[in-house]
C-alpha cells in the first residue's frame, strides 16, 4: 500500500472555493445581469469557455526539504 498525503491547504472544500472565487472575480464582479435567468447564462457561458482551456494542476515541490515525509514505523506522516 502507498500513502500520498496532500497538504491541508489543498483539500478539495479550498478547491471548490478557489474556483467559485475565480467566477467571482473574472465574471461576476464587474458584471451587470438583467435577470437571474441572464446571470445563469453567463455563468453557463463562462463554465464551458473556462472547460475548453482548462489543464490538471501537477503539483511540484521546489524544496525537497519541505516535502512530507512518511513515518516508517507507523506509515503516517505523523
Amino acid at each position: 500500500m502507498r500513502f500520498h498525503f496532500t497538504p491541508i491547504y489543498s483539500s478539495w472544500l479550498n478547491q471548490v472555493e478557489l474556483w467559485f472565487a475565480k467566477i467571482h472575480r473574472d465574471l461576476l464582479a464587474r458584471g451587470i445581469f438583467t435577470s437571474v435567468a441572464d446571470l445563469a447564462r453567463k455563468i453557463r457561458k463562462y463554465i464551458r469557455a473556462y472547460a475548453k482551456v482548462a489543464r490538471p494542476f501537477r503539483w511540484s515541490y521546489s524544496d525537497p526539504t519541505r516535502r512530507i515525509i512518511a513515518n516508517p514505523m507507523t506509515g503516517t506522516a505523523y
